[in-house]
């Protein structure tokens, strides 16, 4: 009877644990929506550049401030190694290319648009990524990736076939970019004891650097920022990028990959709730068919890579360190990205700041 009790206990103990992880990656899936909206109103109030570089800087601060507790408390030493450095520099001139074409696409469309169209990453990442597993991929998947192409037509086509508005297209750029930023980093880091907290200070270093200079000019208008606008840049870079990244890789610990990736894959819905419901967006047909059809084909197809990777011949797996365990990973499973400097781990991956 007691012995009953107790496993009773512990069963409950599980769900509720599970639920506490399901909640955290819903959260980070939320947060990361809703970045879409929160660069547009923040691009709508100062330039795109100053924005990114205002993201970058504050992120970087933060990081740095992260690995410095780290090395108070004994959790590790604060120096690079040469590894992380050679994979952070190219990777943060990339991630870069990813968050200007992104940003400026998300100024000149929907938030909601933005969230969906950049969620084609997620079919289009296998195609180019080759580290984690070899051969073709199934005709099924492609037939999804048919389904996304489709669906970033109707979302382009608003209230009617016309020409498509230069944001959808630079969404959709974007979307290219960062499938090719997230395939490059597995092939920079698969095999490598590399620190996740320590790659994404370095990406956010390399981002700080590179837009000070184009942003040097339009600094004086941060002192006109209101304060809505530094509350929308502080939730850009401390909570889009520094919490959701600590928060994906506590409860990517202590879930599978499968059920991380499909909480993870609803951030397109996310953004689409969130540009409705607070950003005044509206959905005409064509665009809400273009919706569903968008996060069908994304799951249908993530379903189907994930699938196939599981039984096809893997290459070395990336060796954690001890520290890596414990380290806050800005690189998230793929679902899709918002706009963050931190970097996402190939399995469901998204790059951000």
């Amino acid at each position: 009877m007691v012995l009953g009790f107790s496993e009773l206990l512990v069963d409950r103990g599980e769900v509720s644990d599970a639920r506490r992880t399901d909640a955290v990656l819903l959260l980070v899936a939320l947060v990361w929506g809703s970045s879409y909206l929160s660069a547009q109103t923040a691009t709508a109030a100062l330039p795109v550049l100053l924005v990114l570089f205002v993201r970058y800087a504050l992120s970087a601060l933060a990081c740095l401030g992260l690995l410095t507790a780290r090395r108070g408390s004994g959790g590790g030493s604060r120096r690079w190694t040469r590894e992380e450095l050679r994979a952070g520099l190219p990777l943060g001139l990339t991630q870069a290319a990813v968050l200007v074409v992104e940003t400026y696409g998300v100024a000149h469309t929907s938030a909601a648009n933005a969230g969906l169209i950049i969620s084609l990453t997620i079919v289009l990442t296998p195609l180019l990524d080759r580290t984690g597993h070899r051969g073709g991929l199934p005709p099924a998947f492609y037939a999804a990736a048919g389904v996304c192409v489709l669906a970033v037509g109707l979302l382009m086509a608003g209230n009617g076939f016309h020409a498509p508005r230069l944001g959808d297209l630079l969404m959709l750029g974007a979307a290219v970019v960062r499938a090719g930023h997230v395939a490059l980093v597995g092939r920079l880091t698969a095999g490598r004891a590399i620190r996740p907290l320590h790659l994404t200070t370095v990406q956010t270093l390399v981002g700080t650097v590179l837009f000070l200079g184009p942003a040097a000019r339009e600094l004086p208008d941060l002192a006109h920022a209101n304060p809505a606008t530094w509350t929308q840049l502080l939730y850009l870079a401390l909570f889009c990028s520094v919490f959701a990244f600590l928060a994906q890789t506590w409860a990517v610990q202590r879930t599978s990959a499968s059920r991380a990736s499909l909480l993870l894959g609803t951030e397109p819905i996310w953004a689409a709730a969130v540009g409705v419901a607070l950003g005044g967006e509206h959905f005409t047909a064509l665009t809400g068919l273009g919706a569903v059809m968008m996060i069908t084909g994304t799951y249908w197809g993530q379903s189907v890579e994930r699938a196939h990777r599981s039984t096809a011949p893997r290459r070395k797996d990336v060796h954690a360190t001890e520290e890596d365990t414990r380290c806050p990973a800005t690189t998230p499973p793929t679902p899709t990205t918002p706009t963050t400097p931190p970097t996402p781990p190939t399995r469901t991956t998204r790059t951000t700041v």
